[in-house]
C-alpha cells in the first residue's frame, strides 16, 4: 500500500504547487468580491440607501459567502470523504469559477432594478459555496500525502493560496483604479476582475488534471456513511472549539483587506490606489512568512505557535486602529503587517492541525466545517460590525479595537482547550470527542 512517508520531495513540491495554484484561483474569486464590495457595489445595487447604509448592505451580501462556507463543506465533505478528495477540488472550482463570472455579467439596480442586489446574493452564496468545499480537498490532499514530520510545512501551501489570491484580486483592481477614472470604474472597469475568474479557474482544472487520490484515503476500508452525521454526534465539541479558535484570524484578515479598505477611503479620505498598496504589501509579507511559520509548527508543535499568534492578535488591535487612523501610508503598513502576522503565526499551521484532530474517515467534513463556521464568525460579521461602530467612533476607531480584541481573547481560549496533535502521526491521531 502506498505510505504517504514514502512520497518524494518532488511530487510533493508539484502537489503543493497544484493546490497553491487552485487555491489562489478559488480566493481570488471570493477575495475580488470582498474589495468590490468595499469599493463600488453599494451605490451599484442598494443606490436608495445611504453611503453608510449602501455599504454595510454590501457587506451583508460579501457576509453571505462566509454563511455558506459551512454548507459547502458539509457538501463536498460528504464527497470528500466517501468519494475521495481529488473530485471534490474541481467540483469547487467549477462552482466558484462559474458564478464569479456571473457577477461580472450582472446587470446593476439601475437597469433590472430589485432583482439585481438578489441575484448578487445568490451568486455571492454559490461562491460560498464552493470555496467551502475547496479549503478541505486542497489542504487534505497535501497533508495526506506529506511526510509526517514535515506536514506542517507542506500544508501551508495551500495556505499561501490565499495571500496570492488577494494580490491578484487587488493587483487588477490597483491597474485598473489608477488607469481609469472613476466613472469608467464604476461603469465597467470594476467587471474585469470578475471576468478574468474563467481564464483563471480553466488553468486551474488543468493543474489539477494531474493530482493523484490522496494514499490516506485509498488505504481506508471503512467509509462514512453520512460523514455529517458522524460529525455531529461524535465530535461536535471539537468542531465548536476550532470555529471559536479560528474565528479571531477571519476577523483580523478581513479588518485589514476589507474593512479598513472602505475606512481608509471613505471616512480618511485616503486615495484608493494608497489603501490597496498599503494592505497589499502587508499581504506580501504575510504570505512570505507563511512556510517560516509553518516550520516552527513542524518544530514547536501547532498549538503553542497558535496561542502565541492569538495573544499578539489580542494585544495588537488596538496599536493597529491607531496607526490607520493616522492615514499615513507607513504607519497604517506598519499597523496591517503586525496584524497580518499574528493571523499567520496561527494559520500557518490550521491545515495540519484540524486534520490530525480528526479520524480520516471523517475528515474532510469535520476539518473543513470547523474551518468555515470560524469564518461565519469572524469574517462575516466583522466588515458590518466595525463599519457599525466606526460610524459613532472619533478619529481614531478605538471600538473597532475593543471589537477585535475581545474576538481574540475569546478565540484564545478556545485555543487553550485544544490539544497538541505533533508528533502523532496522522492515522492514528486521537480525535477530541463531544
Amino acid at each position: 500500500m502506498h505510505d504517504a512517508r514514502t512520497v518524494r520531495v518532488p511530487s510533493m513540491l508539484r502537489l503543493a504547487a497544484a493546490s497553491l495554484a487552485g487555491t489562489a484561483i478559488e480566493f481570488y474569486d471570493f477575495f475580488v468580491y470582498g474589495t468590490a464590495a468595499a469599493l463600488v457595489l453599494g451605490p451599484l445595487f442598494f443606490p436608495t440607501f445611504s453611503p453608510l447604509a449602501g455599504t454595510l448592505a454590501a457587506f451583508g451580501t460579501f457576509g453571505v459567502g462566509f454563511v455558506a462556507r459551512p454548507l459547502g463543506s458539509v457538501l463536498f465533505g460528504h464527497f470528500g470523504d466517501r468519494r475521495g478528495r481529488r473530485p471534490v477540488l474541481v467540483a469547487s472550482l467549477l462552482l466558484t469559477g462559474a458564478s464569479t463570472v456571473a457577477v461580472g455579467c450582472l446587470p446593476t439596480f439601475g437597469t433590472i432594478g430589485v432583482a439585481a442586489p438578489v441575484l448578487l446574493l445568490v451568486l455571492r452564496f454559490l461562491q460560498g459555496l464552493g470555496l467551502g468545499g475547496e479549503w478541505g480537498g486542497a489542504v487534505l490532499l497535501t497533508t495526506e500525502h506529506a511526510p509526517v514530520g514535515r506536514r506542517a510545512l507542506w500544508s501551508s501551501f495551500p495556505q499561501i493560496g490565499p495571500a496570492v489570491g488577494f494580490l491578484l484580486a487587488n493587483g487588477v483592481m490597483l491597474a485598473l483604479s489608477a488607469s481609469l477614472s472613476e466613472a469608467q470604474f464604476a461603469q465597467w472597469g470594476w467587471r474585469v476582475p470578475f471576468w478574468a475568474a474563467g481564464v483563471l479557474a480553466l488553468s486551474g482544472l488543468w493543474l489539477r488534471s494531474s493530482l493523484t487520490e490522496s494514499p490516506r484515503f485509498l488505504e481506508l476500508d471503512d467509509h462514512a456513511r453520512v460523514p455529517i452525521a458522524e460529525v455531529v454526534r461524535h465530535h461536535w465539541r471539537l468542531v465548536l472549539l476550532t470555529a471559536g479558535a479560528l474565528a479571531v484570524g477571519y476577523a483580523v484578515f478581513y479588518a485589514v483587506t476589507t474593512w479598513s479598505l472602505a475606512y481608509g477611503t471613505e471616512r480618511l479620505g485616503v486615495s484608493r490606489t494608497g489603501m490597496l498598496v498599503c494592505i497589499m504589501a502587508a499581504v506580501v509579507v504575510k504570505g512570505s512568512l507563511t512556510p517560516v511559520m509553518a516550520l516552527l509548527g513542524d518544530r514547536y508543535g501547532r498549538r503553542p505557535l497558535c496561542l502565541a499568534g492569538c495573544t499578539a492578535s489580542a494585544l495588537w488591535m488596538f496599536p493597529m486602529v491607531a496607526l490607520l487612523a493616522t492615514g499615513e501610508p507607513v504607519l497604517m503598513f506598519l499597523g496591517f503587517t503586525g496584524a497580518l502576522i499574528a493571523f499567520i503565526a496561527m494559520f500557518s499551521v490550521i491545515a495540519a492541525y484540524l486534520p490530525e484532530l480528526y479520524e480520516p474517515r471523517v475528515r474532510c467534513t469535520g476539518a473543513a466545517v470547523g474551518y468555515n463556521l470560524g469564518g461565519v464568525l469572524g469574517g462575516a460579521l466583522t466588515p458590518i460590525v466595525a463599519t457599525a461602530l466606526a460610524e459613532h467612533s472619533g478619529r481614531v476607531p478605538w471600538a473597532v479595537g475593543t471589537y477585535l480584541t475581545v474576538v481574540a481573547l475569546l478565540s484564545l481560549g478556545c485555543f487553550a482547550l485544544l490539544p497538541e496533535t505533533r508528533p502523532v502521526p496522522v492515522a492514528v491521531a486521537e480525535p477530541v470527542t463531544g
